[in-house]
């Protein structure tokens, strides 16, 4: 009993049974739904398919944020913001693409041409984000830069209401991701789904062989190791750091394109929610971990797609889909509690905690 009060304070074990009565609930009510019936096979199918979607485009913004906390120890909160400037500015050719039939003549030509240009947004602002507000505060206090973090993503988020307007855009329609796939067994899927799918894994495939294969990949490791003994080896900690930011807003941007395409709205505070969630998918994949935030995204995804019905459905929720929000959350809280490093983070050591 003694060693486990030396070990276990008051606050872990409240802490410790509040997870367990979340859990239990969550039992229940799986268990309750099931029993149900109440949703087919069809739909259960759907949801997982949605929920894989919105996954990959966490996954992909979460990268951004995971390796950034590899590299400098720091939550870049402005990377958000980072993701609604690529989706955003990628509206304006988008539609006159559209509108001018360029897209239907040049679908591939045209869809390529909209990534190119949303990419390059995001890379720009995160550039500049990482020059003027980030490099000068690098000996700072933690909390100096994320307080700087927070201030950047309101900076860029009333800025671009500033440029553009407060209302919500509606982003075009390609008539080349419109429609469905038949499946064997009478299951039918969205193209565009797939194509998210598909993209986001290839996508976070070649950053993984980047990171673990190359020379310029190595040298962002070693920075994240130690940057006083990288530098002491000759690598430019400086233009690592760069490439880190550079990569992180490349694949924001493929996100932000991907998100207006599957839920076809574009503002200037549309990154919040997702950088949120992309967030807490970063969080409970490990954040510093590459695959990680890969796995956070998609089981983040497929939880608040189907977790939703099938854990409130059963307790009698009336609208269980307004929660899928605080269903979010609550994964973040039960893995913050149950394994505070993540399903594949690891222990930091004293000096970089």
């Amino acid at each position: 009993m003694r060693r486990f009060l030396e070990r276990f304070d008051l606050v872990d074990v409240i802490m410790w049974l509040i997870a367990a009565a979340i859990l239990t609930l969550v039992v229940i009510g799986s268990i309750a739904t099931l029993r149900s019936e109440k949703y087919t096979t069809e739909q259960w199918f759907d949801l997982v398919v949605s929920g894989l979607t919105q996954g990959s485009i966490y996954a992909l913004i979460a990268l951004g944020y995971t390796m950034v906390y590899g590299v400098l120890r720091m939550i870049n909160f402005a990377h958000s913001e980072v993701f609604m400037s690529g989706a955003f500015i990628g509206y304006f050719p988008a539609s006159w693409m559209v509108a001018s039939g360029f897209m239907e003549r040049n679908p591939l030509v045209g869809i390529l041409a909209l990534f190119i240009i949303a990419a390059l947004t995001s890379i720009v602002v995160a550039i500049l984000l990482e020059r003027i507000a980030y490099r000068p505060l690098r000996r700072a206090p933690r909390l100096v830069p994320l307080i700087t973090a927070v201030g950047a993503s309101l900076f860029l988020q009333y800025t671009f209401r500033g440029l553009f307007g407060s209302q919500v855009r509606s982003y075009p329609t390609f008539a080349a991701l419109a429609g469905k796939w038949m499946l064997p067994g009478g299951f039918d899927i969205d193209k565009i789904s797939v194509i998210v799918i598909v993209a986001a894994a290839a996508m976070m495939l070649v950053l993984y062989l980047y990171v673990q294969r190359t020379r310029a990949g190595r040298a962002i490791r070693a920075v994240a190791e130690d940057k006083d003994v990288a530098a002491l080896m000759g690598i430019d900690v400086d233009g690592a750091i760069v490439r880190t930011f550079v990569l992180g807003a490349f694949f924001a941007g493929l996100a932000g394109v991907l998100y207006a395409m599957v839920f076809r709205q574009v503002t200037f505070y549309m990154g919040f929610i997702p950088g949120i969630k992309a967030f807490t998918a970063a969080v409970l994949g490990g954040i510093g971990n590459i695959p990680g935030a890969m796995l956070g995204g998609l089981v983040l995804g497929v939880t608040e797609s189907v977790g939703t019905i099938l854990f409130l459905d059963g307790l009698g929720v009336p609208a269980p889909y307004q929660l899928k929000d605080a269903i979010a959350f609550t994964v973040l809280v039960l893995i913050l509690i149950l394994r505070p490093t993540g399903i594949l983070g690891e222990r930091l050591a004293r000096a970089k905690a």
